[in-house]
């Protein structure tokens, strides 16, 4: 499904797109649907969201970079539901302390795909060991905690 849009930007940072609702209904995917996105031939997956009774999906920093888009363009959008399995890679420092903590792993396993990459991103963003190690400690705490 295409349609054109803004970019809605809310606050400094937050930014989404409005999903028509006859577009959601096309994809006969639910109301929550997961979807590939596709702005200015960058694509990306996602999920539609409904905030304040709109349909809504959001754009971070990281992708209206690598599509070269700002909150207030107009763009092109191309939306395909996503029923491919969705994933996680687990660095292998996270994955090893896993391994060593069977309560930290349930917990982990049983998060969804976004919450179990609230933990992993920032641990594979860590540019150094230390760094990396302590994203790892902090992510078992809160599992631990879970």
């Amino acid at each position: 499904m295409k349609f054109r849009t803004r970019l809605l930007q809310a606050g400094k940072t937050a930014t989404g797109i409005e999903v028509p609702t006859k577009v959601v209904a096309a994809l006969e995917g639910g109301k929550r649907p997961k979807v590939a996105v596709t702005i200015n031939g960058y694509r990306y997956r996602s999920s539609i969201a409904v905030m304040n009774g709109k349909f809504m999906i959001g754009v971070s920093a990281e992708v209206r970079e690598k599509a070269g888009v700002a909150g207030g363009d107009e763009v092109d959008v191309e939306l395909a539901l996503d029923t491919a399995p969705r994933v996680v890679s687990v660095p292998p420092e996270l994955r090893k302390a896993l391994e060593r903590n069977a309560r930290a792993r349930r917990a982990f396993e049983a998060l969804s795909y976004s919450r179990q990459q609230r933990y992993t991103l920032p641990i594979e963003k860590g540019k150094t060991a230390e760094t990396r190690q302590r994203n790892v400690d902090k992510a078992l705490a809160e599992l631990l905690k879970s």
